[in-house]
């Protein structure tokens, strides 16, 4: 790391009286009057949530988690004026690649543990010594332990910025690597966008931004269809093997998208709840979770807990009350839309560099093919028969497996 920047290690310990009283909230929260609500179809279940929350009270151990996230190598450093948390896991071998991982919304850094260890240590798990990677991993501006965030305008392409300090001025890394989903697949799209030249490849299991960016520039390429309605590719677009992908996308923009109109216009009025409950913050981000993870698995809690086992889902709650970022979180979607996004050159591709796409069934958005090639320097695609949105999580087999793959033919 250079020495021109203050790099701390650091270690995450949460104040006893914060804890305290997270606890005396918790015992005092209201439950709502809720009826005709078995399949959550007014949204976020209330005796589902009262399970949650005598979890939380009667068996969740906020240390034991605590103890087990301080087994990795956590650092904190000023950067950009934002206090940015970050893990550096140095990848065992001659040559390991550095790989710039990211989490997005209402995820943590902790949702993606899983692939750490068999990215930085292949051969333990089956892989080469050449499958070796650095792995960097922040918290995003305003999320968990990057805070108290102080500035605005932090969004997806400041955040690529302030990554590429990191990366580069920082660490010393020449070139990078980067992966990601939701917001993180933004981000990393930005890195191969803005910085080619700095950028090995694009790994991203959720390759949006298509529709908004490929509709308002028509000729580049030609031949786009778009439905103006619901911000996404026209149905004519998909082939017969992409059947059903449209209607999953409409899904999403028609029945899931309330929350993003929110955060997108009004999140401080947001922050004003989660700040005070942790309840409120715990079912404002389990109910998106329960519906963007349940498309491939069937429907209802045994299915949810599935992919989201109740620790998990009070861990990820917890990061947000206890770093005061529920608010500062959503203005990230705010920032977004007010400070619109600009390309840095006109070329097409979009993202220049060599990019791995993985289209996994349970996504919440997926993009037609067609589309796919034009915005990306596309070489590697991948359609899997399981996972979803939070794919790191879920099948993180498979996520090592895509990302080994694609980068092993880079350099």
């Amino acid at each position: 790391m250079s020495n021109s920047f203050d790099v701390r290690p650091y270690e995450i310990r949460i104040p006893d009286a914060d804890l305290h009283d997270m606890m005396e909230r918790l015992k005092r929260t209201r439950f709502p009057q809720d009826f005709a609500n078995e399949d959550w179809r007014y949204g976020y279940n209330t005796e589902y949530h009262r399970t949650l929350i005598d979890y939380w009270i009667n068996e969740y151990d906020w240390r034991a988690v605590e103890r087990r996230m301080n087994e990795l190598p956590h650092f904190k450093v000023d950067l950009m004026g934002v206090p940015l948390h970050f893990i550096h896991v140095r990848g065992k071998g001659l040559n390991p690649k550095p790989l710039l991982l990211h989490h997005g919304w209402p995820w943590t850094f902790w949702d993606v543990r899983k692939i750490i260890e068999p990215l930085t240590d292949p051969v333990k798990f089956g892989g080469q010594e050449c499958d070796s990677f650095d792995v960097v991993l922040i918290s995003l501006p305003g999320y968990g332990f990057s805070s108290p965030l102080t500035e605005t305008g932090w969004n997806f392409w400041k955040t690529a910025d302030l990554e590429n300090v990191l990366m580069k001025q920082v660490l010393g890394y020449e070139r990078y690597a980067t992966a990601g989903g939701d917001w993180g697949a933004l981000i990393a799209q930005q890195h191969g966008h803005k910085y080619e030249s700095d950028v090995i490849g694009v790994y991203t299991h959720f390759p949006a931004q298509l529709s908004h960016y490929l509709a308002e520039h028509p000729d580049q390429p030609e031949g786009v269809e778009y439905d103006p309605a619901l911000g996404l590719p026209a149905s004519s677009e998909y082939s017969t093997d992409e059947a059903g992908w449209f209607e999953r996308g409409k899904l999403f923009v028609e029945n899931e998208s309330g929350y993003g109109e929110l955060q997108l216009t009004k999140p401080q009025t947001l922050a004003a709840l989660v700040a005070d409950s942790p309840a409120a913050q715990l079912a404002w981000i389990t109910e998106k979770r329960y519906f963007w993870g349940l498309a491939e698995r069937g429907s209802g809690t045994e299915a949810f807990e599935g992919v989201w086992p109740k620790e998990d889902l009070i861990t990820t709650a917890a990061v947000y009350f206890l770093t005061g970022t529920g608010g500062t979180s959503s203005r990230y979607y705010w920032e977004c839309r007010g400070n619109p996004w600009t390309p840095s050159h006109d070329r097409v591709p979009v993202v220049g560099v060599p990019t791995a796409v993985s289209i996994y069934p349970g996504e919440i958005y997926k993009p037609p093919k067609t589309w796919t090639e034009k915005y990306f320097n596309l070489q590697q695609y991948r359609v899997h028969s399981s996972g979803g949105h939070f794919a790191p999580l879920e099948e993180p087999e498979i996520y090592v497996a895509d990302v080994r793959d694609f980068f092993r033919t880079l350099s």
